[in-house]
């Protein structure tokens, strides 16, 4: 029994080119929609490349501009197909390719799925690629006289003004490494020797931030250094008292940024996939009702249009016995091929008569 099994009459089947002509186009509209999102997205995962570990993440915008460009091409073809159904004759020339076709919007519909769950699936990967970015942005924060490195301490000082965070995980993963370059230090000074002898590694490490990490919604000018000593300032607990640097460590406030992003995009793309099915179902019912016209002579006959010419399970059995057979003849041909190699490695005995 057909899938979907629709009569159609000559009126029916207009409305049905007319309207799958129309939804073409809107699909074509939405492709240049999503062409957008990917390259707006891939924008903005450039502009912070350098706190990024790895290329990973532009997979998304890749998959998205790439889905975007075929999108545009499979339904203006759709939609010259749907226009030339309103004239049988002109419909002719599209028979023979209208099956290989309908395979390719198929497989096509998979990958804008496989694409929609992917921006929802990357949040995982992004995370690890900005933890260890930023990771290796702090540490070369104070490389300000380092060629390819110059650039860092403006890019995180940027970061953490435009996100409102401080340090990867927060503000105090600043301790751990010397932001302040050597040439900044005076190293006649007790203090800073102490500091640089105190610490296995030879650097100079404080319990202090850089300005970017500052709040200035705090009514209380910025204490960036020495951020866990409370008899350095008046009135003062580091302990309870809320601090006016920001809270947030950027890793997490990136990871927000783009994961929403990434959510909100998957979100359209799967109506857009969802759009591109309805679309795809359409043309095979337009397919079908045009090739079942008992008299082609007499266009305004009725005809049947269906989905699946059985039903989904009988279907699902067919292409498995076909893929069965392609594989039993692929064997066959392959053992006649080496029987054809053994027989053209034998020499032939040459016997000598005297």
């Amino acid at each position: 029994m057909a899938l979907l099994k629709v009569k159609f009459n000559q009126k029916k089947r207009v409305k049905l080119a007319q309207g799958l002509w129309l939804m073409n186009w809107f699909s074509v509209f939405a492709g240049i929609l999503v062409f957008s999102m990917g390259l707006f997205l891939k924008i903005e995962l450039r502009k912070r490349s350098e706190v990024m570990d790895n290329s990973e993440s532009h997979f998304v915008p890749n998959s998205l501009i790439l889905m975007g460009i075929l999108s545009c091409a499979f339904n203006g073809f759709a939609g010259k197909i749907c226009y030339d159904s309103l004239d049988p004759a002109k419909f002719a020339k599209w028979k023979p390719v209208l099956k290989p076709y309908l395979a390719l919007c198929f497989f096509f519909n998979i990958l804008i799925f496989f694409v929609a769950l992917t921006c929802f699936l990357m949040r995982g990967s992004l995370d690890s690629t900005l933890a260890q970015g930023l990771k290796n942005g702090m540490k070369f924060y104070r490389d300000t006289d380092t060629p390819g490195r110059c650039f860092m301490k403006k890019t995180i000082d940027m970061l953490q003004i435009e996100f409102k965070c401080c340090g990867n995980n927060g503000f105090k993963d600043w301790f751990e490494i010397q932001w302040i370059s050597n040439r900044y230090l005076d190293f006649s000074s007790k203090e800073v020797k102490d500091r640089i002898k105190s610490n296995v590694d030879g650097r100079y490490l404080v319990d202090g931030v850089p300005f970017s990490c500052c709040n200035p919604s705090s009514p209380r000018p910025c204490i960036q250094y020495q951020v866990t000593n409370n008899s350095a300032h008046y009135s003062y607990d580091y302990q309870t008292e809320e601090l006016n640097l920001w809270r947030r460590g950027c890793r997490e406030a990136l990871l927000h940024y783009y994961s929403s992003m990434m959510s909100s995009m998957g979100a359209v793309v799967l109506l857009v996939w969802l759009f591109e099915m309805s679309v795809m179902v359409g043309l095979r019912l337009l397919h079908t009702s045009l090739e079942s016209i008992a008299n082609p002579e007499d266009p305004e006959c009725e005809s049947e249009g269906w989905v699946l010419e059985n039903s989904l399970k009988d279907t699902l059995k067919s292409a498995l016995e076909s893929l069965k057979k392609i594989g039993k003849f692929n064997q066959v041909q392959a053992e006649a091929e080496g029987a054809e190699g053994e027989e053209g490695g034998k020499t032939p005995a040459i016997t000598t008569v005297s």
